[in-house]
């Protein structure tokens, strides 16, 4: 049984893969519930490779099976010195849908391995370029049509930690001011509670009083446009990216840092790290403890300032 199976998706033409493809789309989409990020960063991966494929000579293609096909194309992709990242979604999405057709009695015997990710520390913003932003930079000071949204929206970032994509969802019905929590639908849909607080309350009143005006619409989303339309990603990105004008920083702001910042400071301020990982919505404790070494980092300098045979030593040299 496995040699057929194993003959079927050897055998598959670029007209049978689309097919399959389409399909694994739908179900990456309406039953697995992928973030919209995920479904269209596998929509392109696949685009790409049918490209790569149908770029083959008539004689590829006809001794190539498709598994060779993909690892061919996957190999490629490191000649080209593609980013890590970009190459390990690509793995993760041909083992998708190598998973997706085994039901359908298709095998397609791919043995990949993602490549190991260089690991990287979180960049986030210290607690005084923080404040400053939210204490200090006016609505008036904002160079922006709806200055009280941009504010309410950095601060609502930095209060709950959540994503950018989670944010531009959030839903008037989905906020309780009276507990001050928001209910966040995150990745593949997963539901969560995240709290804010009276600050963060405070700007989010601010806007709806004074530029939001559909309020009696519970169903209408939290953060609007001009038009009153749901505000994008991309717009969520560009106000962030404003605010770095107040800043006397060489490096961009994004929603992302405004996470990372608050999983740090959180860390730093001694909250568990089990806590921090409900918050963020992380499936696996490891996610969260790449902030802890940003932690143990800051920990480090304090003990360094503060321990007296250092104080001692200063004295001594100075």
């Amino acid at each position: 049984m496995q040699k057929i199976w194993t003959q079927i998706g050897d055998n598959m033409n670029i007209k049978e893969f689309q097919k399959h493809k389409n399909d694994f789309l739908t179900y990456i989409k309406l039953e697995r519930n992928l973030a919209h990020n995920t479904q269209r960063a596998y929509t392109g991966d696949l685009n790409q490779f049918v490209r790569f494929w149908d770029g083959l000579s008539a004689k590829e293609k006809e001794i190539l099976a498709l598994r060779q096909v993909i690892e061919r194309y996957l190999v490629s992709l490191f000649y080209k010195k593609i980013d890590k990242s970009s190459i390990a979604r690509k793995f993760s999405c041909f083992t998708s849908f190598e998973k997706f057709l085994r039901p359908k009695g298709i095998e397609l015997s791919l043995q990949l391995t993602r490549p190991r990710l260089d690991k990287k520390l979180p960049i986030y913003l210290s607690e005084n370029e923080i404040n400053h932003i939210l204490d200090d930079v006016l609505p008036e000071d904002i160079p922006s049509k709806k200055p009280y949204r941009d504010k309410a929206i950095f601060e609502l970032l930095y209060a709950t930690g959540i994503r950018c994509s989670e944010l531009v969802s959030i839903k008037m019905i989905d906020i309780n001011f009276g507990n001050k929590t928001i209910r966040i639908f995150g990745k593949g849909r997963t539901e969560r509670i995240v709290l804010f607080g009276n600050k963060a309350k405070k700007r989010l009143i601010e806007y709806i009083q004074k530029e939001r005006k559909l309020v009696d619409t519970q169903k209408e989303s939290l953060f609007l446009n001009y038009r009153n339309q749901k505000l994008s990603s991309r717009s969520v990105q560009r106000i962030i990216e404003m605010f770095r004008t107040f800043l006397k920083i060489g490096r961009n702001i994004t929603p992302h840092k405004i996470r990372h910042s608050f999983a740090t400071h959180m860390l730093n301020r001694g909250v568990d790290l089990r806590i921090v990982q409900e918050l963020l919505g992380h499936k696996v404790l490891s996610s969260t403890e790449k902030y802890t070494h940003i932690s143990i980092e800051e920990l480090a300098k304090k003990c360094n300032n503060a321990h007296p045979l250092n104080k001692r030593l200063k004295k001594m040299n100075s």
